[in-house]
């Protein structure tokens, strides 16, 4: 039933095409590599200065970093299901992080039509490898029945929390691992007493693996890794959810534990990023791969690590669950050789939603109608007069007090809080990237179009219904 929706929805064009063939040659892979809860600052190439990444950090010279590129939400579920959906905050399935996972609200549907349906309907083969977080086993919305060829990897975002985890899913069968295990909470995923394997190996050894299989069609990876995520159930009992294999080159360093641990966990996930590139150079692939580095949200501070130490968001205010920019703008690098210039930036604002666009217009695949996705292909191939721009971006957040946010004409802030018909706060990002004066007053018609469109932006939707309260808990 799905496979027919999703041909009504992308039109008989997709499937009727002469050319479709023809266009199969050039279709390149598409790659896209996320980390969890990676602060826009936490890369060398994005103004860091104390966590080595050098692979990531060279990925930038030869590609193209985006300075203004923004996550799906602020948060994991929902940023996940706008990226795979194409459809913003306010319109797509999952809205927040729900619990238990295996209930309505976390899940995508049969009716919903992913990025990777989209590609593989389009002839590519798909993988997603990592961290799920859309699906529980036997539902609807596991990897398996939203497009995708191979999964390897958590379905619940809870399980990911332990790094060491005792199984892992493969496709729907569950694989027990060698971990010893304590659990914690219900729906938590515990901590390793015995930790022999970190699945962020075994991802990355995955994702090497891929490459090197399927090299006669073009193919689609999601590689979603867990760190630096931290081990919250770990965090809670024993002080330090940074769980690492090693400290790495921070062992001898004179800091807290949760420190060596954080700055371990985004260098060695640079070394998984070097590692394949690398690969794709030596299988001859990289000037027909197009790959994509990003962070699922703003930095976390639930290792208990010092963000003093790192400065993770830069010049931005707030972390993971803030929609002030520190808490949703994220790094983002595109390396593509032979293709997109080397050593260039962009300041284009864009988002997770565009990934559906962008992949389409990329694979020569018609893409569903309706949908919150503008193509970044004309900046990634140096035509940004080519380059077509979103009004607003569209961003809520359903934990404790109800909030939504805008970014209009790529400049303003507009942010409301609180009750449903308190006023908006507006704030200037050309010339205030911190959002610490509030300029709503000295531009009421800018406000006032931000405040009419957040009263239009988002649709319905009974898992997630808006809790207004004159509290503020920013």
């Amino acid at each position: 039933m799905k496979s027919l929706l999703i041909v009504l929805s992308l039109g008989l064009a997709l499937i009727l095409s002469p050319s479709k063939s023809a266009e199969a040659a050039d279709q390149p892979n598409i790659v896209w590599i996320m980390a969890d809860d990676l602060g826009y600052a936490e890369l060398g190439s994005f103004g860091q200065k104390t966590i080595l990444t050098p692979h990531l950090d060279r990925m930038a010279k030869e590609g193209m970093r985006f300075t203004h590129f923004y996550a799906g939400a602020t948060v994991c579920a929902p940023s996940r299901s706008v990226l795979m959906t194409g459809l913003h905050h306010g319109h797509t399935r999952v809205r927040g992080n729900a619990n238990p996972e295996a209930a309505g609200p976390q899940r995508l549907q049969e009716a919903d039509i992913t990025v990777a349906e989209v590609l593989k309907e389009a002839g590519y083969h798909t993988a997603l490898f990592g961290k799920w977080g859309l699906g529980m086993p036997g539902d609807e919305g596991v990897p398996n029945k939203q497009g995708f060829d191979e999964f390897f990897g958590y379905l619940s975002q809870h399980h990911a929390h332990n790094h060491f985890p005792d199984y892992l899913w493969r496709n729907e069968e569950r694989i027990p691992l060698p971990n010893k295990v304590i659990p914690v909470g219900e729906h938590g995923g515990g901590y390793a007493e015995d930790a022999i394997l970190f699945s962020d190996d075994l991802f990355a050894d995955e994702a090497l693996k891929y490459a090197a299989q399927n090299q006669e069609q073009p193919f689609f990876l999601y590689w979603s890794m867990i760190i630096p995520h931290a081990n919250n159930e770990r965090s809670r009992v024993l002080g330090d959810g940074a769980h690492m294999p090693d400290y790495g080159p921070y062992a001898t360093k004179d800091w807290p534990d949760q420190d060596k641990g954080q700055a371990a966990m985004i260098t060695r996930l640079d070394s998984y990023v070097g590692r394949f590139l690398d690969r794709l150079e030596s299988l001859g692939l990289a000037e027909n791969t197009l790959v994509i580095f990003t962070s699922d949200n703003g930095p976390h501070n639930e290792s208990k690590h010092d963000l003093t130490r790192f400065e993770p968001a830069g010049p931005y205010t707030g972390i993971k669950r803030s929609l002030t920019d520190g808490g949703i703008r994220v790094p983002m690098i595109a390396w593509w050789p032979g293709k997109i210039a080397a050593g260039t930036a962009s300041d284009h604002p864009a988002y997770f939603g565009d990934l559906m666009a962008t992949a389409a217009e990329l694979a020569g695949a018609d893409m569903p109608e309706g949908l919150d996705s503008v193509s970044f292909a004309p900046t990634l191939r140096g035509k940004p007069r080519e380059q077509e721009s979103h009004e607003f971006l569209y961003w809520e957040f359903h934990e404790r007090t109800f909030r939504q946010a805008a970014l209009y004409d790529g400049r303003w802030k507009g942010m409301r809080v609180g009750l449903q018909d308190a006023p908006v706060a507006l704030y200037d990002l050309d010339n205030d990237v911190a959002e610490q004066k509030d300029v709503a007053a000295l531009h009421p018609e800018i406000a006032e179009k931000i405040s009419n469109y957040l009263k239009t932006a988002r649709t319905e939707n009974p898992n997630w219904v808006p809790k207004w309260s004159p509290v503020r808990s920013d």
